[in-house]
C-alpha cells in the first residue's frame, strides 16, 4: 500500500484527488539524522503549526515560549493549503489531525514520521503510559490501530456514549438510563420520541441528538455495534446490504425520520450540541465525555446533566470508539523535527494536557494524567464512575484508508434526505450509498496503489 520509497509528489494527482476527498504520492524521507528529545528546553527555533482557532490559543502560543522555548507559528489549517504545501516540499512541521479518519488517510499516502523512535527516546511520553485511543494514530500498511505510530490524541470521548438531562426527564416521566449498563439503541430511540417537545410546529426541546463526529464514522460504529463491519476485509468498498450495516442505516434513517434531534433534514441553529444542551432544549446528547468541559462550567446545568453508556443493538455486541481521537502529526518532509517534537511533547504531556484533563476537556491521552480529571463535585464523581467503567469496552473501529470523512460525508449528504424525508427506502438508498462511496474508493485505492 505503501509508494515506493522516494517516489515524486504530483500536483496535479494530489490536488485532483483533494477536490474528491483523497490524496496521492509519498514524500521523500528527510536525509538529516533523527534525534530525540530528553524533555529538555528548546533553543529558540521557530515551529509552524498547521491547526483550527479553538486548538490551540494565543496565550498557548505564548506559554511554549516561555515554557520551552520555541517559537509557534500557526497557520489555520486547510486541507487544499496542507496539500500544497507538501507537493511544494514545505509542509508545516505539526499538522492538527482526526486519530479515527485522517491517521490511515495520510499514513497510506506516505506522508507522516514514523514517530516510534522519539517516543522511544521521549523523558516525556512513555509507549506504557499511552490510553490505547492513541492507536487510532497507529498503521501498519493495511490495518488502522496496528504498526507504527504516526501522531497521538491530545484528549477523547468514547463518542457513542450520550449526557442526558435528568431535569428534562423528570418533566416528560421518563426513567433513567442505567449508570453502567447500556439501553438498546431502540429504547434510546423511544425515549428520545417521548422527551421531544414541540410547539406550533417547531421543535421546542430534542429529546436526543445522535450524529457523532462525522457520519461516516458513525455509520461505521453503529455497524460494528450490529455485530459487522462497514468496510470490506481490505477496506476498499463498503456494503451497506449487508444484515448489520442495513440494520445500522436503517436505525439512523429512522432517527432522521421521527425528528427527535438535528440531522440533515432538521439542523440545530447552534450547529452543534453544546448550546442547545446547554440551554435545556436538548434532552440528550452524544457528545461524549468532552462535553464536560462545558457542562462543569455551568453550575446550574452540571446538577442535571449525567453521562450513560454506549447503546447496544438488540443482539449485538457493546463497542464503546472514539470516532475523533483529535490530535498532531508530523510530516516527512517537515523541516524543523526536533523543535517540532519539543512542541509535541510539551502540548501533550506537560502544562496544556494538564490544563485539559483538570477542566473536563475529554479524558486524557496519557494514563498518569487520569488523576486530574474532575471529581470535586458529587456530581463529577457521578461522571467519572460511570466513564471508567465503560473504558474497558474501548475498541478501535478501523477506517478505510482510501477517502476522506469528508468526502463520504457529502456523498451520504445527497443521498439521505430522501430516505428521511420518506422518498425513498432505506433499500434504495444503501444501493445508492455502495454506488457513490465505492467509486470513491475504487479512486483512492487506485491512487494509493
Amino acid at each position: 500500500m505503501h509508494p515506493r520509497a522516494g517516489a515524486s509528489l504530483s500536483r496535479r494527482r494530489f490536488l485532483a484527488l483533494s477536490a474528491v476527498g483523497a490524496a496521492t504520492g509519498a514524500a521523500t524521507l528527510s536525509g538529516c539524522a533523527m534525534r530525540v528529545s530528553s524533555g529538555v528546553s528548546g533553543g529558540g527555533e521557530t515551529v509552524t503549526l498547521m491547526a483550527k482557532p479553538d486548538d490551540l490559543s494565543p496565550e498557548l502560543v505564548r506559554q511554549a515560549q516561555k515554557d520551552i522555548g520555541v517559537k509557534i507559528v500557526t497557520v489555520r489549517y486547510d486541507i487544499t493549503k496542507l496539500i500544497g504545501m507538501m507537493t511544494n516540499g514545505a509542509p508545516p512541521d505539526l499538522v492538527r489531525g482526526v486519530g479515527a479518519t485522517d491517521a490511515p488517510y495520510f499514513a497510506a499516502r506516505d506522508v507522516m514520521e514514523d514517530l516510534d523512535p522519539y517516543f522511544a527516546g521521549s523523558g516525556v511520553l512513555k509507549v506504557d503510559d499511552l490510553d490505547p485511543v492513541n492507536d487510532l494514530w497507529r498503521f501498519d500498511g493495511r490495518t488502522q490501530g496496528k504498526g507504527p505510530r504516526y501522531g497521538m490524541a491530545k484528549d477523547f470521548s468514547q463518542d457513542s456514549m450520550f449526557w442526558y438531562n435528568t431535569a428534562l426527564f423528570d418533566r416528560a416521566g421518563v426513567d433513567y438510563p442505567p449508570e453502567t449498563e447500556p439501553v438498546t439503541f431502540e429504547e434510546w430511540l423511544e425515549n428520545a420520541e417521548r422527551l421531544t417537545r414541540r410547539k406550533n410546529g417547531q421543535t421546542a426541546v430534542f429529546g436526543g441528538s445522535y450524529n457523532g463526529v462525522s457520519t461516516p464514522n458513525l455509520l461505521a460504529s453503529l455497524t460494528a455495534a450490529a455485530g459487522g463491519s462497514l468496510f470490506t476485509d481490505d477496506f476498499s468498498r463498503v456494503d451497506f446490504t449487508t444484515p448489520e450495516a442495513r440494520k445500522a442505516l436503517t436505525w439512523y434513517i429512522e432517527y432522521g425520520r421521527a425528528r427527535v434531534g438535528p440531522s440533515i433534514v432538521q439542523p440545530d441553529p447552534n450547529t452543534w450540541d453544546g448550546p442547545t444542551f446547554q440551554a435545556n432544549r436538548m434532552a440528550m446528547s452524544n457528545s461524549g465525555y468532552w462535553l464536560g468541559g462545558l457542562i462543569n462550567s455551568d453550575k446550574k446545568l452540571a446538577p442535571h446533566a449525567r453521562l450513560a453508556p454506549a447503546p447496544v443493538f438488540e443482539g449485538g455486541r457493546r463497542v464503546s470508539p472514539c470516532q475523533a481521537g483529535t490530535g498532531l502529526w508530523m510530516p516527512k518532509k517537515a523541516k524543523n523535527k526536533d523543535a517540532a517534537w519539543r512542541v509535541f511533547e510539551w502540548f501533550f504531556g506537560e502544562g496544556p494536557a494538564k490544563a485539559r484533563a483538570a477542566g473536563g476537556w475529554g479524558i486524557p491521552t496519557l494514563k498518569s494524567l487520569r488523576p486530574l480529571m474532575p471529581a470535586q463535585e458529587d456530581h463529577q464523581k457521578r461522571v467519572l464512575k460511570v466513564q471508567n467503567a465503560e473504558l474497558k469496552h474501548f475498541s478501535v473501529i478501523a477506517y478505510t484508508p482510501y477517502a476522506t470523512a469528508d468526502s463520504l460525508y457529502a456523498l451520504f449528504n445527497q443521498e439521505a434526505p430522501a430516505a428521511m424525508n420518506g422518498r425513498m427506502s432505506v433499500d434504495a438508498l444503501a444501493g445508492r450509498l455502495n454506488s457513490a462511496m465505492n467509486e470513491q474508493l475504487k479512486r483512492g485505492k487506485e491512487q494509493v496503489g
